[in-house]
């Protein structure tokens, strides 16, 4: 099979976005199309990895059944049915802060996985809420679909071509969105020459990224390196100079600081996001979510995989960067998120209603019925031993966040949360996952123990 990429211009990643369309009429009114069933008939596209869901209003809810395949790049194989993960509001700036209200934002599934991918299909079928779990596609009978809600207005497929690697010095920072080898118009801009002005732009925000961690590691270093216990205690005694109590300084409490790959270590591309970064006071909680974007991913292939979903969450939800703080893949190593530094207390837009003072821990798959990896639990533990500790927090203990507001927890609303929660204990949620979530008992225990409690 001819590689259709190796013909085109380079490009850092790209998005195509094909407008869903109907499948079937109405059944009451045969010549009109049916407002409760949409998608995208089977078509050969552009070099994808990874794709999900957007509509127009971010605060709509997609009650139904999502599916798609595709065919591998490869060998031309389509796969069979596979489910999209539906609910994904939760995973958001809070309400009247500037990220979401850009008039960017857009509401959007979670994204699936695929692997290199040619080809597409697509059917979303509006279900009533509670027949969403049991429901089968062609097992919703006609009063369940009348009863179901339309579906949201302005739904597009967003296909992700991650890209091979950081864009060079003058690319174009979006990479071309372009029609579909079906002759599909998708809304698109074009990889334009950049300008003296714009790649000088570029490498500031590169630099930008990189300074923020020049206390951890040199500039533009692709790692921050572990640290033993003995070493993190006198970094963290340094930085902290004359802002400690004598008890602070006479026994720390922080854990040693693990591996973790920076922005640059994955490949971001620092020109998609939006300049500048926006700190909370402290960090007093560690939220740990899953990506729900599938287990079929190789960790060879994670930068690829995180790239993907930060040009998601950038390109295609509108937000100011990727939303998780941290990422873990299935191999237990340790990602930089979104940009501002890793010890910082960056405000991220991960838990809707709960994103000040705390941070985003993701990881990378959908855990609901299978098992995390335990060299991901463990990552959990170092990871948040470490941060947690730098801001004098106990992983074992308890704490309270103010709710900025959620379907679980009203504006205003004091909180008592675990230190290290689950997604679902700040919002109605399956994430992150059941059988996740019942490890975060064992996540906590061991950070409490790296940080030497």
């Amino acid at each position: 099979m001819v590689d259709r990429r190796a013909a085109e211009p380079y490009a850092p990643g790209s998005t195509q976005s094909l407008p869903l369309e109907p499948l079937t009429r109405n059944r009451a009114t045969p010549t009109a199309p049916d407002a409760h069933e949409q998608g995208v008939t089977r078509r050969p596209v552009r070099h994808f990895s990874l794709l999900g869901i957007v509509w127009d209003d971010p605060e709509a809810e997609l009650h139904g059944r999502v599916q798609v395949r595709t065919r591998a790049a490869d060998t031309g194989t389509w796969s069979g049915w596979q489910d999209v993960e539906t609910h994904n509001s939760d995973h958001a700036a809070d309400r009247g802060t500037p990220e979401s209200t850009s008039g960017r934002v857009r509401g959007a599934t979670a994204p699936l996985w695929v692997g290199d991918s040619d080809g597409v299909e697509l059917r979303v079928r509006s279900q009533p809420e509670k027949a969403e779990a049991a429901s089968a596609h062609h097992g919703t009978d006609a009063r369940n679909l009348a009863a179901a809600p339309p579906l949201p207005y302005g739904l597009r497929l967003e296909l992700v071509d991650p890209g091979d690697d950081a864009p060079p010095p003058g690319a174009s920072a979006d990479g071309p969105r372009t029609a579909d080898l079906a002759g599909q118009t998708s809304t698109a801009t074009e990889a334009s020459i950049a300008t003296e002005a714009s790649i000088a732009t570029e490498a500031s925000a590169a630099t930008e990224a990189s300074v923020v961690n020049a206390d951890l590691a040199p500039l533009d270093a692709t790692e921050i390196p572990a640290l033993n216990s003995a070493e993190t205690e006198q970094e963290f005694l340094a930085l902290n100079a004359g802002e400690l109590t004598e008890q602070q300084r006479a026994r720390p409490y922080v854990g040693p600081r693990p591996r973790i790959v920076t922005r640059r270590g994955w490949g971001a591309n620092e020109g998609l996001r939006e300049r500048g970064f926006r700190y909370t006071k402290k960090v007093k909680a560690a939220f740990v979510h899953h990506t729900a974007s599938g287990n079929n991913y190789r960790c060879s292939q994670v930068p690829s995989l995180i790239r993907s979903i930060y040009r998601y969450h950038v390109k295609s939800m509108g937000w100011r960067d990727i939303g998780y703080n941290f990422v873990i893949d299935k191999c237990g190593k340790i990602y930089e998120g979104r940009a501002g530094g890793v010890a910082r207390p960056v405000l991220g837009a991960h838990t809707l209603g709960f994103n000040s003072n705390s941070m985003g821990i993701a990881v990378l798959g959908s855990y609901g019925a299978k098992k995390p990896s335990s060299a991901a639990v463990k990552a959990i533990a170092r990871l948040t031993a470490w941060k947690l500790g730098l801001y004098g927090m106990n992983p074992r203990g308890k704490t309270y966040l103010k709710s900025a507001g959620s379907n679980l927890h009203r504006k205003g609303k004091k909180v008592r949360l675990n230190v290290i929660s689950g997604h679902r204990d700040g919002f109605k949620t399956s994430c992150p996952g059941r059988k996740l979530y019942g490890k975060l008992g064992s996540a906590r225990s061991k950070a409490a123990r790296y940080q030497g409690r």
